[in-house]
């Protein structure tokens, strides 16, 4: 046992907090002998503080400076204690700062040393890597009452990209890292497969939410399987909001949670025992069926959906996107089926200049592209030399297509990470178009100013895109994703 002088003694000014810490001016302090042999001392002493939302004194950290790290395994207090620190949720990140800045916290997690001040690699995150991890444990501390396991959503939260410090893909980097890092905290097996599991899926309901088709039971089931268990879905549902709110405000937004919320029901639903046909939607419905039948042309806005109803021909779609492009309206999904030689065209937008939409102004000009009155690239390339959604400086990452042939069993999944720009849509729509082939899902995220798009695409008769044509499909993608912005 090593003693050592704390912070003068207690005075009629201070409030006890726990056996030798009290608060004196709004701040912790140390007082009496202070065993400085005690290896828990540092997060019981912080998570003290956090609980009260005040700071250590200065000195009271310099004096933890003399304690050793925390033994393998940790003793069952330091587990709590860490768990404590966490869930205070906001208080909690200068804490772990002030840790880190006294040398304290690698002796904790070794394993932070190499994500300190870390750069991210995608310029929509608003933090470093380790600022990051603070905030998203944070943000799920708020969260905590949604879980049954607030334990495992706040250390699996503030753990979910350690593997961004070390070589390799983060996630499977991380997921040896954490199981690790959880079996030395003391969590039994069952509770480190799940914190392992969480980093494995830490992706997961966001990727899917927003670049897959929600209505096709393949996919929900599909989710369904990879988590496995209801505790898993909760937590991973808590993760990804509070993961995403930490990433930026480019990364979160009503549309995004909506289609996590929605995911997450209809997994839950499967994961309960419920048949996977209940949950997923079936589209048309009978009251769009009967607009395609009626045989007349169909363009509608309403609210944030426009509805066209029109002969199918390739590049029907392109030209809706172009139109919409040029009234600044961002496409964020879309639903669109083919029958009896007609073409439903349900889409969802977003207006770049706020929440109204001047839907006359755009059904005027759609009805003009359709009829093939509107001359759509000459009045793109106009708005493009007009405005620009990023800085010239705006350092872009490669666009790249990627096919994921597993991913339907009735159509080809085609996914385009792309720097964005006006009518970038509208070309990529355009380019499959070359090929006769048919959109019938399509889900559009942009983050900051990059894009990432979704097709669903099936042959003119049917079916999957023979493979053999995809090379040419990609090129065809990329060139005009590269087109002059």
């Amino acid at each position: 046992m090593t003693l050592r002088r704390g912070i003068g003694r207690f005075s009629r000014r201070d409030r006890a907090l726990a056996p030798g810490a009290v608060l004196r001016d709004g701040e912790v302090h140390l007082l009496g002998e202070v065993d400085t042999s005690d290896p828990v001392l540092p997060l019981r002493t912080a998570a003290l503080a956090a609980g009260e939302d005040v700071p250590v004194h200065r000195a009271v950290l310099t004096l933890l400076e003399g304690c050793p790290p925390l033994p393998t395994p940790w003793p069952d207090e330091a587990r709590d204690q860490l768990v404590h620190l966490l869930g205070s949720g906001r208080p909690a990140i200068s804490h772990l700062e002030s840790l880190d800045q006294h040398g304290l916290f690698t002796k904790v997690l070794p394993e932070w040393e190499a994500v300190r001040s870390k750069p991210q690699r995608n310029a929509y995150h608003t933090f470093t890597v380790d600022r990051h991890l603070c905030e998203a444990a944070a943000n799920a501390a708020e969260l905590a009452g949604r879980v049954s396991r607030p334990d495992l959503l706040v250390v699996g939260t503030w753990l979910h990209d350690i593997g961004k410090g070390f070589p390799g893909d983060h996630t499977v980097v991380g997921m040896e890292i954490v199981a690790d890092i959880g079996a030395r905290m003391g969590f039994d097996p069952d509770d480190v497969a799940v914190l392992v599991a969480m980093v494995e899926h830490h992706l997961l309901l966001p990727d899917v939410a927003t670049r897959r088709d929600l209505d096709d039971p393949e996919v929900i089931q599909w989710v369904a399987d990879s988590v496995g268990s209801t505790l898993l879905l909760e937590l991973l549902h808590a993760l990804t909001e509070a993961d995403s709110q930490a990433t930026g405000p480019a990364a979160w937004g009503p549309w995004k949670q909506e289609l996590v919320d929605v995911l997450v029901r209809r997994v839950e639903h499967v994961l309960e025992g419920g048949a996977v046909h209940d949950v997923t939607e079936t589209f048309p419905s009978e009251e769009q069926r009967a607009l395609v039948t009626s045989g007349q042309r169909v363009v509608r806005g309403v609210g944030d959906t426009l509805t066209v109803v029109d002969a199918d021909r390739p590049g029907l779609f392109s030209r809706v996107t172009g139109t919409l492009a040029l009234h600044g309206l961002d496409v964020l999904d879309a639903n669109i089926v083919t029958f009896d030689g007609r073409a439903l065209e349900v889409i969802t937008v977003q207006s770049s200049f706020g929440p109204t939409f001047a839907w006359d102004k755009v059904l005027r000009d759609l009805e003009r592209a359709l009829a093939g009155r509107l001359a759509l690239r000459a009045r793109l390339a106009e708005r493009a030399a007009t405005y620009r959604r990023s800085a010239p400086t705006t350092v872009h990452s490669e666009p790249k297509v990627e096919f994921h042939l597993d991913a339907s069993s009735r159509a080809t999944v085609v996914e385009v990470h792309a720097p964005d720009s006006v009518g970038v849509l509208h070309r990529i729509t355009a380019a499959i178009a070359e090929f006769d082939l048919d959109i019938v899902r399509a889900r559009v995220q942009t983050l900051l100013d990059e894009v990432v798009d979704s097709f669903y695409l099936e042959a003119a008769g049917g079916g999957k895109v023979p493979e053999d044509v995809l090379p040419e499909l990609r090129r065809a993608i990329l060139h005009a994703v590269d087109a002059p912005r």
